[in-house]
């Protein structure tokens, strides 16, 4: 225990083992320290070996995780450094907060229930030209993203900009510490997080306290309980603080702020200035009001400069997003800004779904640093070839000038321009590209460029969503059940190799699939998690084999055939078992064994100690619907009897599961050894007992294709179903029944979602478009059109039909683009 917590001030951070790839960290080894981590989903202590031998030899670990065996286990790591400390996360955030505390630089620290992050953005975009900007990447506004934030911090840097984010009381008070804002700003409230405060003005005093040290606070005083805490919370322990308030309304505050459509007038201290607005949404206007006044506090600038700033700002995306590409290729889309960290967590996620045979990285120059160019692209180059990226195209004058630091076969070009029209896009094929770009080099052009063209409609996959899911129902069953989770029928609809290689990155224990050829994909997509298949059939018992995938057996005729081939196969012994997955009956009455066959089944596996059962399971018939509960019950009973036979015959206990979605949040009594996860991964609480608690993973969008006025007494569509009755705006949808919106949804049955109004359908539903009435909504030709997501749930839309959620989901054709995104972090 030679290493001391002080001293790791000047160590690289590492809070995931998925951080580090292969042999290497973006620093060397000897720089580089692992913060092991008990968490409600995982324990950072279960992989201080895989970091081992990649090399990491410094570890925070905890004492209460310092179990007498896993002491033992660091025996093993001799020239291992190991500091003991009571919280591995407190320690990071002591480390964070000591190393805040060298700078003498003014900080921004930005809260509110909406808009940080935005905010957070444009105003370090607004900021670039006076000062060099550190600020948090992405939304990393956590216990966890803040200090890892503020650590990059440096002796370069001028200015700080950092957001903070809770969900319960007593949070703020670290990340206080941690930050220590000499700016404010309070954004908004909302209704997010409310869960975790008993009242919303609790919730905005325990926000209030990042500023109880700050020497300037920002916000608009139209919101009532805002102004109402900030004066009775901060001006009780910071009298001198200054509050600099605005108002759209008249209230009186420092800046009288109007608005006439997109122009703006601010009149404040000395000041007034009008401008135009590039974006004039009222999310937005507030947004940048935030800034603008921000601005003005800082320093005196005038109307011309801050319009010439304005002028310049564009749209934050805070959305990395996964696409299909040209010629088989896999496009990573985070085009909108470039900076070390924020290329740490794109690689990251490159690492995460890497599905081809080849990584590429397109980059542009990194702005506004705050580095030395020599460090910073030498530490690029360092975090490309610890990602073992194949091919690197590096855009910009001082990446081609810093062109040394790279392998030898990376192209670079001076311009986004000179890219496109020397470079032959066809050349990449089979690959994973990641495209990371600085705004002003406009890299969008290079996503639309190499992102294959299908037809405007687009299932979203929200993977932020995704992982949301998995946890809660991984809390719900606690970390001593292991989690299969299903990921047949195209993953519900959602694409399996893509949420497969989501699940694997979390570290599920199992995922299931119907069929083989759904196996032997996620195989050639590089999965290498056990995966049971469903529905084996004797043909392709030699695919399962080759590919290593588990059937399920749930007869004697096909145990026996399954049995009989593994023992002609001769490649499997007692010792080296195949493993399978054994189904009972316990009163779905599909397939299975029944309880009075289970007796035979394990005489008969007597015979074949090459083969062995992995798992044992059944399959509850209404865990969705509290009127089937006594059966339930006598299903659980009958499964508890039927394995209790079979381990008692076999000498050896399989892994046990019985429960669905459904059936974990209504019975988690009954979830032994595993669970099975479906339909509740891709946002659907089908027991209806925590409908909320699971988010929306999927939006299904399509665009206008065309619109035009139709007189009454009209009819739109085949059939002449649709009569209008009324003059009547009618628009044509790019989506048909061949995509997956269901012709029972048509004539008005069924509505979408046209910028804030429901439009109902009018007359059938065509094979590849729809016709939909908009004379009440805000329209035009190429507007887009949402299906289904969050402002339509599925839940409706299969209650609007007669069907059920998963219908919906799996009925949304492969020829419909998939397009997965991350929010944030």
């Amino acid at each position: 225990m030679t290493t001391q917590v002080l001293q790791l001030d000047n160590f690289q951070w590492i809070t995931d083992s998925r951080q580090v790839i292969g042999n290497a960290t973006n620093a060397p080894a000897d720089q580089s320290v692992f913060f092991a981590i008990q968490g409600e989903h995982h324990d950072g202590h279960e992989f201080i070996g895989e970091l081992y031998r990649k090399g990491i030899r410094h570890f925070v670990v905890e004492r209460t995780a310092l179990t007498p065996n896993r002491r033992a286990d660091l025996l093993n790591y001799p020239d291992a450094q190991f500091v003991e400390v009571d919280s591995s996360l407190q320690t990071l955030q002591e480390l964070a907060a000591a190393h805040r505390r060298l700078f003498r630089i003014p900080v921004v620290g930005i809260t509110g229930s909406n808009g940080k992050t935005i905010v957070k953005e444009w105003l370090a975009q607004l900021l670039a030209d006076d000062f060099a900007v550190v600020k948090s990447p992405k939304s990393y506004n956590s216990q966890l993203g803040v200090p890892l934030s503020v650590h990059e911090l440096n002796d370069t840097h001028t200015l700080g900009i950092f957001e903070a984010g809770i969900s319960r009381p007593h949070e703020m008070q670290a990340l206080e510490a941690i930050i220590r804002p000499t700016i404010g700003i309070f954004t908004t409230i909302g209704t997010a997080h409310d869960e975790g405060f008993r009242t919303r003005k609790q919730k905005i005093a325990e926000k209030l306290r990042l500023f109880i040290h700050a020497n300037t606070l920002i916000y608009c005083n139209d919101y009532a309980e805002i102004d109402e805490e900030a004066n009775l919370l901060l001006k009780a322990v910071n009298a001198d603080m200054r509050f600099i308030t605005w108002s759209l309304t008249g209230k009186k505050a420092v800046y009288q702020v109007e608005r006439q459509q997109d122009r703006l007038t601010l009149r404040g201290p000395a000041t007034t200035v009008t401008l135009t607005l590039p974006f004039t949404d009222p999310a937005s206007v507030d947004n940048l009001i935030h800034c603008l006044v921000t601005m003005l506090t800082i320093r005196a600038y005038d109307a011309d400069t801050l319009q010439s700033r304005l002028n310049r700002l564009r749209p934050v995306s805070m959305r990395l997003e996964l696409k299909e590409g040209i010629n088989n290729c896999v496009l990573i889309d985070d085009s909108y800004n470039n900076d070390v960290v924020g290329l740490q967590l794109a690689l990251r996620f490159l690492n995460q779904q890497s599905s081809r045979d080849k990584r590429v990285v397109i980059l542009s120059d990194v702005l506004q640093s705050g580095q030395r160019e020599a460090d910073l692209y030498e530490q690029v180059a360092r975090l490309l070839q610890a990602n073992d990226i194949d091919q690197f195209i590096g855009i910009g004058p001082v990446l081609s000038h810093n062109r040394h630091f790279f392998a030898s076969t990376s192209q670079f070009f001076a311009t986004t321009d000179e890219f496109l029209t020397n470079f032959p896009i066809n050349s990449l094929h089979d690959s994973d590209v990641l495209v990371k770009g600085a705004r002003p080099f406009s890299f969008e052009r290079i996503v639309n460029r190499l992102q294959r063209k299908v037809h405007g409609t687009v299932l979203e996959i929200n993977l932020d969503a995704l992982t949301h899911n998995l946890n809660y129902y991984r809390e719900r069953v606690g970390a001593d059940t292991k989690l299969m989770v299903m990921v047949k029928a195209f993953a519900y609809g959602s694409g399996s190799a893509e949420v497969a290689q989501l699940l694997q990155f979390h570290r599920v224990d199992y995922l299931a699939v119907a069929y083989a050829d759904e196996g032997v994909s996620l195989r050639q997509n590089g999965i290498d998690l056990p995966i049971m298949v469903m529905n084996p059939a004797p043909e392709t018992f030699a695919t399962l084999v080759e590919f290593g995938l588990e059937p399920e057996l749930y007869s004697m005729r096909l145990l026996r055939e399954w049995s009989d081939f593994i023992d002609k196969n001769g490649q499997r012994s007692a010792e080296n078992p195949y493993p399978f997955h054994l189904k009972v009956d316990t009163g779905m009455h599909r397939l299975g064994f029944l309880e009075d066959e289970i007796p035979a089944v394990v005489e008969y596996l007597k015979g074949y100690p090459q083969v062995r059962v992995a798992t044992v399971f059944s399959h509850l018939v209404g865990a969705d619907d509290a009127q089937f509960n006594a059966f339930s019950v006598h299903q659980y009973d009958t499964f508890l009897r039927a394995t209790a036979v079979l381990e008692a015959g076999l000498g050896y206990k399989p892994i046990r599961h019985l429960l669905n979605s459904a059936g974990i949040v209504r019975f988690p009594d009954y979830r032994l050894d595993m669970v099975r996860l479906g339909i509740g991964l891709y946002g659907v609480e089908s027991s209806q007992i925590e409908k909320d608690a699971v988010r929306s993973v999927g939006t299904l969008h399509t665009v206008i294709s065309q619109i035009k006025t139709i007189p009454a007494g009209e009819s739109v569509g085949y059939s002449r179903r649709g009569v209008l009755d009324h003059d009547a705006r009618i628009a044509t949808l790019a989506i048909g029944y061949a995509d997956g919106f269901d012709r029972r949804l048509g004539n008005g049955v069924g509505s979408v979602w046209v910028n804030g109004t429901r439009c109902p359908t009018v007359g059938n539903i065509c094979m590849d478009m729809t016709m939909i009435n908009v004379t009440n909504a805000s329209a035009a030709e190429g507007d887009d059109v949402i299906i289904f997501g969050n402002e339509l749930r599925i839940t409706e839309l299969a209650q609007q039909i007669g069907t059920i959620p998963y219908e919906i989901l799996t009925g949304v054709s492969e020829r419909v683009k998939r397009v997965f995104y991350k929010e944030g972090n």
